[in-house]
């Protein structure tokens, strides 16, 4: 969408709702954008490869800020519509997102009868342990393809629905590609979400029994 200098834009940071911490906002001409990756000076044509990314394949509204010593994304967010999430929605909404990438991988490699097949499984097994909200396979459809900043309420699910969620995620991957090399990167899978959300859930699945399967 945007390449800006600094003098281009106002930066500064908001109090987060739920957590101790301030959160890193950017406006230009009206419009505010929240930091998304950082990217040293060295690393122009990683940051401008995650722009394009984000702009051209996932249509969204970015910005690359450059700085002498740095170059930065921030994706575009309306903060009358509380788009900072809590820890609960950050960690639901990490996991719904390692769920579309693994769909997605299966759509790309496999073939749409196997993501078909793979959609079938997953809404089988969110509605035999009683996900809450997943009530029927249209949802879980939803889930699999909604764009992950455009999905306004995210069901209210707990620890124990993402640690069961992404232990089964992982079996089935595995039984679908052969190999666990669909969960290795995880970083790389959760490019879109905000760098402070990331690093946090990224830290929670460095310390749990799934940091073996995923990391």
């Amino acid at each position: 969408m945007f390449i800006l200098k600094r003098q281009d834009v106002e930066i500064s940071s908001i109090q987060h709702p739920t957590r101790d911490q301030q959160v890193p906002i950017l406006y230009y001409q009206e419009q505010t954008f929240r930091l998304i990756s950082v990217f040293k000076a060295s690393q122009e044509m990683e940051a401008k490869a995650l722009w394009r990314s984000l702009t051209d394949n996932r249509g969204k509204a970015c910005v690359l800020l450059e700085e002498p010593d740095r170059y930065s994304v921030w994706g575009k967010i309306r903060l009358e519509q509380s788009d900072i999430h809590s820890r609960g929605e950050v960690f639901t909404l990490a996991t719904i997102m390692l769920l579309q990438a693994v769909y997605l991988d299966i759509a790309e490699l496999l073939g749409n009868r196997q993501a078909s097949l793979f959609e079938k499984d997953i809404s089988g097994l969110l509605q035999q342990k009683q996900f809450p909200e997943i009530s029927s396979p249209e949802i879980v459809k939803t889930l699999l393809t909604a764009d992950p900043s455009q999905i306004t309420k995210l069901p209210p699910w707990q620890e124990a629905h993402w640690m069961t969620l992404l232990e089964d995620l992982h079996k089935l991957g595995k039984s679908y590609f052969g190999d666990t090399n669909f969960a290795h990167q995880v970083d790389d899978r959760l490019t879109e979400m905000p760098e402070d959300e990331r690093s946090l859930f990224i830290s929670w699945l460095s310390q749990s029994p799934l940091s073996k399967l995923w990391h």
